[in-house]
């Protein structure tokens, strides 16, 4: 009776939702849906948010349910189209009603002088302002809106059209899918420049570098190509940010700083570091602060942009063919250096990836001596037109690695030869292979190629991995180059005797180093799915399979179509792990890893119950509780006659979070209208209450 009670505690919202009249339901919907976006603007633009994760995710709970149970009452506007879920085949191409125009661009102070003198000369006698705006280094967007609500967004493409891409701009939480109330015109368009904070774009990276996949370039071009993803629910996933700077249509501000003002009232984030400039002085010195300063923004810029503050003057200033009169971009100069290409050699990582390497005459680059810059892929070279003995410009940028930009042509030396992208492996001379829509090669010769052997005994060794004291990537390499390993399942074949005769090993290395590798023995099955090394698989995705097939064996004997039915386990990926598993000797290093011993299956923790509190509910916990260690709550779970989740599903009773929880598991309970609960509610479940 008491879990009757619980359950119709959490579920009362939406019982009670059942018995509401389609009017009642559609102001509900509007309510719900203008409080949201309230919270939305307070914590994507404000950064003040006034309530709880947890409360909020409560309110966007009921308005899914309320808008499943009433589907024709969804509004375009509605939050719940924020969290993605629409995929778009092609984006249609939009002429613009305003052509997005390109500002000139100016490296000195210099040409700022001529700049304001010029605007001195046309407009003589008058005194004017400049409003300075910091210059995103991100992707240009022109978002329209009709009546207050978002109508369409599109890229700048040539500048006279862009593609149509509202569907993903609308999962961007910092754009207003619905204008507070103000005296804005019927129909507008907003300009903005759409970007990725670094800390979201390492992350990504992060992961990427992880599962062996080559880091992206840098955040420009990722939220780019993020915006021209097909799937939207994977542009939400990415945490675009969005930062306006103008407007179009008919309105009648006197300057546009008064726009930018109005703007920010109607909902539109507005950069705080806009400032107001009454002479050439006070813009140089916005210039200079901004140029010591811009590490700290968490974002990229890469300059200054400088508008003649008055409409009436901007209007008498008027353009040339390409860029208006009254405005400029004041760029920052890339730390650049040139210096001599030597030559090009190839890195192999451990899943087999080419990466293309300069070797560079030795020069000071930003306080460091570089002598080496990456190359990225074959296309990147192609590009470039590389030749051996080029005097080449060198920069970091916004990057931390090193690139090549350009090649001075006048240095270069008759009868140098181009760089020809190498066609088979430089460490084991097998062909390399270029996967059809990838930028990089491949060696497939994964078993007899010594730095992916390497490479894959050490990230099998790390510490998010099998975690082997001892087993550094020095050892790796030792004992692979001494014969005694040559895969993963030889390290559980290694003895104290054949260790400690080795160069630099005595006896209580070779011992620590053994008891390293009994320990990992112990090591849970998902994390010896992700030592193992399969290309795309990372810690996260070796979870999600080792939980949701439960054994090594059962994920052997199911087809692509099965393992894409794992959650957030997409087609790429269900075909990697399948053509890893059908592999026989890959077959042959799993029999070995399982007769040495090691966890390839979730172990239960026997048939001890507790009580039967929980019986017959599905429970999901995500985030790090405060009572219970990660283990010990799905143990709690089981033994109260319940079943610990490995993912949300429409069968999920629960999703039990802890701080820091999972967003991806989150948006989904959301979607499936899956209860959500903190641990002071489930310790009352278990307390009965």
């Amino acid at each position: 009776m008491a879990n009757q009670l619980i359950r119709i505690k959490y579920f009362w919202p939406f019982i009670s939702g059942v018995f509401m009249t389609i009017e009642k339901a559609a102001d509900k919907i509007k309510e719900l849906s203008k409080e949201i976006e309230d919270h939305n603007y307070r914590y994507y633009v404000l950064s003040m948010p006034v309530i709880s994760d947890y409360d909020f995710d409560k309110l966007l709970e009921e308005l899914i349910h309320l808008e499943k149970q009433y589907p024709e009452l969804i509004l375009s506007t509605s939050p719940s189209q924020r969290v993605g879920g629409q995929v778009t085949k092609e984006f249609e191409t939009v002429k613009h009603k305003y052509p997005m125009m390109s500002l000139g661009n100016t490296y000195s102070e210099k040409e700022l002088e001529e700049f304001d003198e010029r605007i001195r000369k046309q407009i003589p006698g008058e005194t004017f302002e400049y409003v300075c705006e910091l210059k995103f280094d991100g992707v240009a967007i022109g978002v329209s809106y009709k009546n207050g609500k978002i109508n369409r967004a599109v890229t700048r493409g040539d500048g006279v059209q862009g593609d149509d891409v509202t569907i993903n701009v609308k999962t961007i939480r910092s754009i207003p899918l619905l204008l507070k109330k103000g005296d804005y015109p019927d129909e507008f368009e907003i300009r903005g420049e759409i970007i990725m904070h670094r800390k979201d774009f390492d992350r990504i990276n992060d992961q990427r570098e992880e599962i062996g996949e080559v880091a992206y370039a840098n955040p420009r071009n990722f939220a780019s190509g993020t915006l021209k993803l097909q799937d939207s629910s994977e542009v939400a996933r990415r945490k675009l940010d969005c930062y306006f700077y103008a407007l179009y249509g008919d309105f009648h501000f006197k300057t546009h700083f008064e726009s930018l003002a109005k703007s920010e009232q109607w909902g539109f984030k507005i950069s705080k570091e806009v400032k107001l400039c009454t002479s050439l002085d006070d813009v140089f010195q916005y210039i200079k602060h901004w140029d010591k300063k811009r590490d700290s923004l968490g974002f990229d810029i890469d300059g200054v942009v400088i508008k003649v503050n008055s409409y009436r003057q901007q209007e008498e200033l008027g353009f040339t063919a390409k860029s208006p009169r009254w405005a400029i971009s004041y760029k920052y100069k890339a730390t650049s250096v040139s210096t001599l290409l030597n030559s090009v050699s190839y890195q192999v990582g451990r899943t087999g990836a080419i990466t293309p390497v300069a070797n560079l005459q030795p020069v000071l680059l930003a306080g460091t001596t570089v002598k080496r810059a990456s190359l990225h892929n074959a296309d990147q070279i192609e590009k470039l037109g590389l030749h051996v003995g080029d005097t080449v410009y060198v920069e970091k940028g916004g990057e931390i690695i090193p690139k090549i930009t350009e090649v001075d042509l006048t240095k270069r030396v008759a009868g140098s030869q181009p760089i020809i992208y190498i066609t088979h492996c430089p460490e084991c001379g097998t062909l390399l292979s270029r996967i059809e829509g990838e930028a990089n090669h491949y060696c497939p010769n994964e078993s007899g190629c010594p730095p992916q052997i390497i490479g894959k005994l050490e990230h099998f060794a790390s510490r998010k991995a099998m975690n082997i004291d001892g087993l550094g990537s020095e050892t790796c390499e030792l004992l692979y180059k001494e014969g005694l390993v040559n895969n993963i399942a030889d390290i559980y074949d290694l003895t104290i005797q054949q260790i400690s005769n080795l160069e630099r090993m005595g006896e209580k290395s070779a011992t620590n180093l053994i008891d390293g590798i009994e320990k990992s023995k112990q090591i849970p099955f998902e994390r010896v799915l992700y030592a193992i090394g399969i290309r795309y698989v990372g810690d996260t995705v070796a979870k999600k399979l080792a939980r949701y097939f439960k054994s090594m064996e059962v994920i052997q004997l199911c087809s692509e179509e099965q393992l894409a039915e794992a959650p957030e386990v997409g087609e790429k990926i269900a075909m990697s792990v399948s053509a890893w598993m059908k592999e026989s000797k890959n077959q042959e290093l799993v029999q070995r890893l399982t007769s040495a011993g090691l966890q390839l299956s979730i172990q239960q923790n026997g048939d001890e119950t507790a009580s039967d509190k929980l019986k017959g509910l599905t429970i999901l916990v995500t985030g790090t509780l405060n009572g219970y260690k990660r283990d010990e709550i799905k143990e709690v779970i089981e033994k109260h006659g319940g079943k610990a989740a490995s993912s949300v599903s429409s069968k999920t009773s629960y999703l039990l979070t802890g701080d820091d929880p999972s967003e991806g598991k989150v948006e989904k309970a959301k979607k499936l209208n899956v209860p959500v609960i903190n641990e002071e509610e489930f310790n009352s479940m278990l307390a009965g209450e």
